[in-house]
């Protein structure tokens, strides 16, 4: 074998990653506009980001941000759903609004030769929307019948259970609503959360693309310009739960042929300080198919197609997941797994090659990110709703090089807490109790429709 074979061939040298700091301004009406000209290509990217989202509506009307958000693109003084939606068609554009727990956002993109058809659409969709009787009630109808096949989802059952354990009182332990919640949803409730919660002086206007910042500002301010400042209400939120033991919640679903397991624990809201250490060590932990849990009930163990570990963080708040499907009858012999993988990483140093293959990773994978217009501006919004340092961006390839074994050490014994863990499992309860019932002391069983069962018998 020739010697150039022998070996693999030596890294290539990091590219540069520089991108130009965006144009920034506030309007009269204290809308922030935050615009990067972009013109490689005749496209255009627009973020209209509230800082509201689903944390922020009424206790007792779960769902109605969402209901906001889907009804803005069905109905505006000017058009109806249909002509709203041939219009986009039309244009060959994409607009929609979505509603998530920290923000809700209206997106949109097009050709530049389209960018004001596009602004003029987004200002009626904001300024103008009627949220037409029918086009709700046909809302309320899709989306029960969307309630009742999420219930069907494991995934959607252990994600309610993880949220409520883990965030207790805080909002965020709502992760969907119920029928009863949509049934009573009015057009008067949604007029008046939309002017409440959708005031320009909490949000930000993200634009990316091929665009002149001084005459976008100039058609923003003109289409917006009936947009008046409101009241910004100020949220008083609960704390997390504390945690001293493990618990362990199942979700009976009778013949069930897999668990699906997901372990958790109160971990860090996004801007924390410990972010990328806590990034390269879960990198390492179970972020991929080559990190040491996928590698361990995957590739040895042969338990499930793949295992991982993430954080889940927030604006406010976060937590630490590690999550896998696997046969019911490994259900026991996989959280052994687990439980060992989590000790691990706390117990024993990461190995100089774990490190740098992880942040060769991160820092590699982080520029690709930004290679298209859509990555790009999903980036910029990232650092305005999280409020994140202006040079984000140019420094997150040096905030990961940065990382030493001690780091990643620190951050596992901070993050990754075994003996606090909530074991969540759904599957056959039958099966899944005695394989799991040695793991913690505090046991209880709900049934599909989120009851709890009486196991005292």
């Amino acid at each position: 074998m020739e010697d150039f074979r022998k070996s693999a061939p030596a890294p290539l040298a990091p590219v540069a990653f520089n991108i130009p700091q965006p144009f920034q301004t506030t309007l009269a009406n204290g809308l922030k506009l935050v615009i990067l000209e972009d013109k490689k290509l005749p496209l255009v990217s627009f973020r209209l980001i509230f800082r509201a989202g689903d944390i922020h509506e009424p206790a007792d009307a779960v769902g109605l941000n969402s209901a906001v958000a889907s009804m803005l693109s069905e109905g505006t003084e000017s058009y109806s759903s249909k002509q709203l939606a041939e219009e986009i068609e039309r244009l060959g554009a994409h607009l929609s609004a979505n509603s998530g727990s920290d923000t809700t956002s209206l997106s949109a993109s097009s050709l530049t030769l389209y960018a004001s058809d596009i602004l003029r659409l987004m200002a009626e969709m904001i300024l103008k929307p009627t949220f037409p009787e029918e086009e709700l009630d046909l809302y309320r109808r899709n989306t029960i019948e969307g309630l009742k096949f999420q219930r069907s989802q494991a995934s959607f059952l252990a994600d309610e259970q993880v949220s409520r354990i883990i965030f207790g009182k805080h909002p965020y332990s709502k992760v969907s609503s119920k029928a009863e919640d949509v049934e009573k949803l009015t057009r008067e409730m949604l007029i008046a959360h939309q002017t409440r919660t959708f005031v320009p002086n909490n949000a930000v206007f993200v634009v990316v693309g091929d665009v002149d910042k001084d005459a976008l500002v100039k058609e923003i301010e003109d289409k917006f310009s009936a947009w008046e400042s409101g009241e910004v209400a100020d949220f008083a939120f609960d704390s997390m739960p504390s945690r001293s033991e493990k618990t362990l919640t199942i979700v009976d679903r009778k013949g069930s042929a897999q668990s699906n397991i997901v372990l958790a624990n109160p971990a860090i809201e996004r801007k924390h300080e410990d972010y990328f250490r806590a990034l390269v060590m879960n990198q390492i932990l179970g972020a991929g198919a080559s990190s040491r849990i996928f590698m361990n009930l995957r590739e040895e163990k042969g338990y499930t197609y793949g295992a991982y570990s993430k954080f889940d963080s927030r604006r406010l708040a976060g937590a630490f997941e590690a999550t896998a499907e696997v046969r019911t009858a490994v259900t026991g012999d996989s959280l052994k797994e687990f439980f060992y993988e989590l000790n691990r990483i706390r117990d024993e140093k990461v190995s100089e090659e774990e490190l740098q293959d992880a942040k060769n990773f991160l820092a590699g994978v982080f520029p690709l990110r930004a290679e298209t217009q859509e990555g790009l501006t999903s980036l910029i919004v990232q650092q305005q709703i999280y409020d994140l340092p202006a040079d984000y961006l140019e420094t997150y390839r040096d905030k990961i090089n940065e990382i030493t074994i001690e780091d990643v050490a620190a951050a596992a014994n901070k993050y990754v807490q075994p003996e606090q863990m909530a074991i969540v499992i759904v599957g056959d309860a039958e099966d899944i109790l005695p394989q799991a019932k040695d793991y913690a002391a505090n046991i209880e069983i709900f049934d599909t429709e989120n009851n709890l069962q009486d196991i005292s018998n």
